[in-house]
């Protein structure tokens, strides 16, 4: 029986309350899609074409997968409250210097620097991991990304009215605000939950390896990586679907753009209530399959000449669906490979994951054209997604030879 550790909010002498670690992951998600629907109006701006303005997303995702190999290890290593804090930090002053920009590569540099707010997304996974065990951390998990879905589900409508109103700018100053209002909430909340510290960074970097042999580890991150992908081939095509396939004005392709976030919210709920009845691995395998299973669907459909906005929207709930019920299971199961390298398997999964991701949102970026429509896009998103449910299949039928091997 575990000992949950006591917490009291606002208190930066017990562990975080949960709803830091909400909003620590929280403006991770708000950074990736906020300004989304303003890529139309940001290219128009800075006089240059969607595939250059598209690198917004998988420049940062592909920086956001570097820093988490690094933050991991500098946090089991230094503590999770001071590495949040200069990420917090490094975020504003990089949201201030993408609203001044004054070229379109200027923008881009200050973009990848905003990655470095990755460090409240993978180390609020990693704090979970510290305070409860493996299957309490996937329903706790489940919980705080539920919560947190709140936030890719409103944020791009929020940034679609403030880019009509006020420019695209607006959407970074917000950015800046929130970041600003973060800071303040970890400085007085967030107490220190790595009470075990490795004795130097090239310590850490020399763990890796038992993290790398590790099949779970892989089964589990893979899963993970490609029902993602999905999610993250959707960040960077869907503005163009929106906008130039189907006409959508900027507040009506933030309002459409949040649909994965409704099929994530109660992915994340279905989470929390049933991972420690049920498994972590029948989750995974049941939300991947969901994934996949709705966007094989909207292919079919769209085959069928049956193509609309709100059934392309639409069938993204299910992408959200599967990822809210994989990722939590996922990263509690990678979490606790090595409960020791919490802090780096965090950091390394997620680099992983987010990395096959930048891959797929610039691929998606390349292959969309107003002549192939949602095509490309939907292709890509549901072979990622079957990709994710033959790994963890794969997963099982390993589990099942060995215990077989154990009778």
């Amino acid at each position: 029986m575990s000992t949950k550790p006591v917490v009291r909010f606002l208190d930066r002498t017990t562990p975080p309350h949960i709803i830091t670690l909400i909003l620590l992951a929280g403006l991770s998600a708000l950074s990736m899609n906020v300004f989304l629907p303003s890529l139309p109006n940001m290219t128009a701006y800075f006089q240059t074409d969607y595939r250059l303005m598209q690198l917004s997303v998988a420049l940062y995702l592909a920086v956001n997968a570097a820093l988490q190999i690094v933050v991991g290890p500098i946090s089991d290593r230094y503590g999770r409250r001071p590495v949040i804090l200069w990420g917090t930090v490094l975020f504003i002053i990089a949201s201030v210097g993408c609203v001044f920009a004054p070229t379109v590569e200027v923008f881009l540099t200050f973009r990848m620097a905003q990655a470095a707010i990755v460090t409240g997304m993978v180390l609020s996974r990693a704090v979970v991991r510290d305070m409860v065990p493996m299957e309490e951390a996937a329903s706790m998990l489940g919980y705080v990304t539920m919560g947190m879905a709140l936030v890719p589900m409103l944020s791009p409508l929020v940034g679609g009215v403030l880019d009509t109103y006020l420019g695209w700018q607006s959407n970074f100053w917000l950015m800046a605000l929130l970041g600003v209002g973060l800071f303040w909430l970890v400085w007085v909340d967030l107490g220190e939950t790595a009470t075990q510290r490795s004795t130097s960074m090239a310590q850490q970097m020399r763990q890796y390896p038992d993290l790398l042999v590790s099949q779970r580890f892989w089964g589990y991150c893979l899963t993970a990586a490609f029902t993602s992908g999905s999610f993250f081939a959707y960040l960077g095509g869907a503005p163009f679907v929106g906008e130039t396939v189907f006409g959508l004005s900027s507040i009506w392709l933030g309002f459409s753009f949040g649909a994965p976030a409704v099929g994530y919210f109660l992915g994340n709920f279905l989470s929390g209530r049933m991972s420690v009845r049920i498994g972590i691995n029948r989750m995974l395998l049941w939300g991947a399959s969901l994934s996949a299973a709705g966007l094989g669907g909207a292919l079919i459909l769209f085959y069928a000449g049956l193509s609309s906005p709100i059934l392309f929207f639409g069938s993204m709930t299910f992408v959200g669906l599967g990822n809210g019920m994989v990722l939590p299971n996922a990263n509690a199961g990678m979490l606790s490979v090595r409960p020791h390298l919490a802090g780096s398997a965090a950091g390394l999964g997620g680099a992983i994951m987010i990395g096959g991701g930048a891959a797929l949102s610039a691929l998606a970026g390349v292959m969309l054209t107003a002549e192939t429509g949602a095509f490309p896009l939907m292709w890509i998103m549901f072979l990622s997604s079957a990709s994710g449910v033959l790994s963890m299949l794969f997963v099982l039928y390993r589990e099942r030879r060995l215990a077989g091997l154990d009778l």
